[in-house]
């Protein structure tokens, strides 16, 4: 599979949605952009957290309990040429989604889908890289599991990666933060700002996934996207989850 926006008629559908902020952008751009491989990259400070060290195209994956870390699994692919789009988000800001790394010129955002919720999505995996649910949409919309089956076998046959930003049913990886110290006060009169956060991501699932990892990160870090902790290495290295 090559193309990160996969054929014209895809682009098309695209560029019909409404909402999609940058669809036009992605029609005139989809014909000069080539991504191929069966993993999609995430920095390497997360890599850890995930099973192959990447994101499996034909993959779904639950986010849950954390915007920073879905935005931050976005950035790699985004910065290296891939397209995204998140649905079912209004609150988005494309500033935050940038300080954690995400090139949003290559990000599409569907805000409120409505009552088009699966064949936009549907829409979406068949043309893009990466495509977020945003979190509480399948309880707002009711999706039964026979839905979400199909969107799972949507993504999986046109090779796109679908994360979801809640728990989502049968999903292959499931990752989720426990938060940590924050840094940048001065510890002597509490003066500056909160700049860092030291977070550990847990990962889990099924398949190639079945053996839990953890990985210790700053999220955000120095430069408000992901970065290794502040000591040493020991803290980045998979680990098996205790329990």
């Amino acid at each position: 599979m090559s193309g990160s926006v996969r054929s014209t008629g895809a682009v098309a559908r695209l560029s019909s949605l409404p909402g999609v902020s940058t669809a036009s952008d992605m029609a005139a751009a989809a014909e000069r952009d080539s991504v191929t491989g069966r993993l999609l990259p995430v920095r390497s400070e997360l890599s850890a957290a995930l099973p192959l060290g990447g994101l499996r195209r034909g993959s779904t994956v639950s986010v849950r309990g954390s915007r920073a870390l879905l935005f931050a699994l976005l950035a790699e692919a985004t910065t290296r040429g891939s397209w995204a789009a998140i649905v079912g988000m209004p609150d988005i800001g494309a500033v935050a989604a940038a300080e954690l790394g995400v090139d949003v010129r290559r990000l599409a955002v569907v805000p409120a889908p409505g009552t088009e919720l699966l064949p936009v999505t549907a829409a979406l995996l068949d043309g893009l890289d990466l495509v977020v649910l945003g979190d509480g949409l399948l309880a707002r919309h009711a999706l039964s599991r026979q839905q979400t089956e199909k969107l799972t076998a949507r993504a999986r046959h046109r090779g796109a990666v679908l994360l979801a930003a809640d728990a989502f049913p049968g999903a292959e990886l499931e990752l989720h933060c426990t938060p940590g110290r924050w840094y940048g006060l001065d510890e002597s009169g509490g003066y500056g700002y909160l700049r860092e956060r030291a977070v550990t991501v847990h990962g889990s699932g099924r398949g190639a996934a079945a053996k839990p990892a953890r990985v210790s990160v700053l999220l955000p870090g120095p430069s408000g996207g992901v970065a290794a902790p502040h000591s040493s290495g020991t803290e980045t290295s998979r680990a098996r989850e205790a329990g």
